[in-house]
């Protein structure tokens, strides 16, 4: 039941998913084995046509899918809007990531597909002209090279070689750019390469303009005709087909006049363009902002950055694309505001791991320790936009798991809840938070205890709101003795609140199985930054309640 409820509706859509894919290539397939149209295609072609065809059907269903998951700005408008309403319909959006690799899978198998068949066709062609195996086929071979005909193979030479013709064919230059940019796409979207060289796998997916430039281009060269409509209500193909010494009869058989499809870009790519580079955003949209005189260098390398800027609206635990112009033009990279929409600013916090970050810091706070803090570098930010988190406070019970600095994603929530206590006659749905927070090393608590330290002070007493539980997973023997000799103390000898950490992995059985038990015949809203080992939890402490009047689990990820 728990399975039904957290991945039934993204398994069915993508199981309608790949059922189209397949109604489309098998009604595409079966039209092109038997449109009369294209009768005389196939006596030179054979099962290779219907190949390339639903294959060439199916690569623009997914390519004229494959942006809108990832356009920002249309997933945010969608989670705005009154369509998205419900917690299943919203939960999709958070999937998003999900169902474009599932579009780029199906764009790369139907792409080898049509590649093959393709290649196949150009033998094909070439055999047709050079040998001309048959009285029909060299007919319809030799079609174009008088006035007034069309013609239907498009090698038009006797001196070539199928290689020769793919490398000189519009069609064939523009499929070869095509597979280069899906090959460099694909193997750059690895996680081993997006961990290591996250700059690569932005520049070589930036490369999809070329890619679907490409695909228009590649449909001009209209290597794949058949006969028009109007030349087939004169020109009759079973007669004809077999008496082609009668071929020029202008009353019997005229000779058949051939067209290709015009390429064209179809609706969801230009939604998807126009979202991306000209549509609405959910905040300031992508512009200049300005760096306050706020910037932090917090313990466990965490960099945090206070900007402002007119006009700019967030939502607690939406996120941000920067950019820094003094470092390059080209890189944005995404980041949790940290920040409460109550505030005046607007924060990040960045943990220091990689080039780009590095430099940030350099860019920072070395100028700042150089020249007294004038004249900051400039950033520039796109968003706000929608995740999971955003959804916390929507609903009556709501869990939240981060580890490290993966905890960002909740500071939001957290401040934001902060601030919505402070003034009583602000109206919350949220009835009870409970936020668990896992950290390999101490010093990973001491950028975000400030932010805790405060809430626990200000909700004393209010446990029914919040209640959070911090795990430390990793410790040495010289802290072990510590915690040891310190463990009687009133406040936690670690962190320094009355909420006493604990020490090792948690159980996670036991701690849904616990907040199943304070709220029965609920439904509850886990928001995730881990996931590991914690689906499961979630389904074995309320599979047992999980008939009508039981508790259910359902799971956020976040995912950017």
């Amino acid at each position: 039941m728990d399975w039904v409820v957290n991945e039934g509706l993204s398994s069915f859509m993508v199981v309608l998913w790949l059922g189209l894919n397949v109604l489309l290539f098998a009604t595409t397939f079966l039209s092109y084995s038997g449109d009369e149209a294209y009768t005389y295609t196939r006596a030179m072609l054979g099962s290779g046509l219907a190949w390339a065809r639903a294959s060439a059907a199916c690569i623009n269903l997914n390519g004229t899918a494959i942006l809108l998951p990832v356009s920002r700005n249309f997933i945010s408008f969608l989670r705005g809007s009154c369509v998205c309403r419900g917690r299943a319909l919203r939960k999709q959006l958070d999937k998003n990531i999900t169902f474009h690799r599932l579009v780029a899978y199906l764009l790369a198998a139907h792409s080898v597909v049509h590649t093959v068949a393709h290649l196949s066709n150009i033998e094909s062609y070439h055999e047709s002209r050079a040998t001309g195996a048959g009285e029909l086929l060299l007919k319809l071979s030799s079609l174009g090279e008088t006035l007034n005909e069309t013609f239907l193979n498009p090698v038009r030479t006797y001196n070539t070689t199928p290689i020769k013709e793919v490398m000189t064919n519009i069609s064939g230059i523009s499929g070869l750019v095509i597979a280069v940019v899906l090959v460099l796409m694909a193997t750059s979207s690895t996680e081993l390469v997006r961990r290591s060289s996250y700059e690569l796998f932005w520049l070589t997916h930036h490369l999809f303009v070329v890619f679907f430039i490409g695909l228009v281009v590649h449909g001009t060269g209209q290597i794949v005709r058949g006969q028009t409509r109007e030349s087939l209500s004169r020109h009759n193909v079973s007669y004809c087909r077999d008496h082609v010494d009668e071929w020029g009869n202008v009353t019997q058989c005229p000779v058949p006049r051939f067209a290709g499809n015009s390429p064209a870009v179809r609706p969801p790519a230009r939604i998807a363009f126009w979202y991306r580079y000209r549509g609405p955003s959910c905040g300031a949209g992508r512009s200049g902002v300005l760096i306050s005189e706020q910037v932090v260098a917090h313990p466990s390398h965490v960099l945090e950055l206070q900007m402002r800027k007119d006009g700019f609206k967030m939502e607690p635990g939406q996120y941000v694309f920067l950019q820094c112009p003094a470092i390059s033009r080209l890189e944005w990279h995404p980041f949790t505001l940290t920040s409460a929409p109550e505030e005046d600013y607007f924060s990040v916090h960045v943990r220091l791991k990689g080039d780009w970050t590095e430099a940030l810091r350099a860019a920072f706070v070395d100028h700042r320790r150089s020249t007294g803090f004038p004249q900051l570098p400039r950033m520039a930010v796109d968003g706000p936009f929608g995740s999971a988190s955003s959804d916390v406070f929507r609903y009556r019970v709501s869990v939240c798991i981060g580890a490290g600095i993966g905890v960002t994603p909740f500071a939001s929530v957290l401040k934001s809840l902060w601030y919505k206590s402070c003034n009583p006659s602000t109206p919350i749905k949220l009835q009870k938070l409970y936020f668990f927070w896992l950290c390999r090393d101490t010093s990973a608590f001491e950028w975000f205890s400030d932010l805790l330290f405060s809430l626990e002070t200000r909700l004393a007493g209010k446990d029914r709101l919040l209640s959070f539980h911090i795990f430390l997973t990793g410790w040495d023997e010289a802290q072990a003795y510590h915690i040891g000799l310190h463990c009687e103390n009133h406040r936690d000898v670690v962190t320094g609140f009355r909420e006493k950490t604990f020490y090792g992995r948690p159980d996670w059985d036991r701690e849904f199985r616990s907040i199943a038990d304070a709220h029965p015949r609920s439904d509850l809203d886990s928001f995730l930054q881990i996931f590991r080992n914690i689906h499961g939890a979630g389904k074995v402490s309320s599979g047992e309640q999980s008939a009508p009047g039981g508790v259910h689990f359902h799971f956020n990820k976040e995912r950017y």
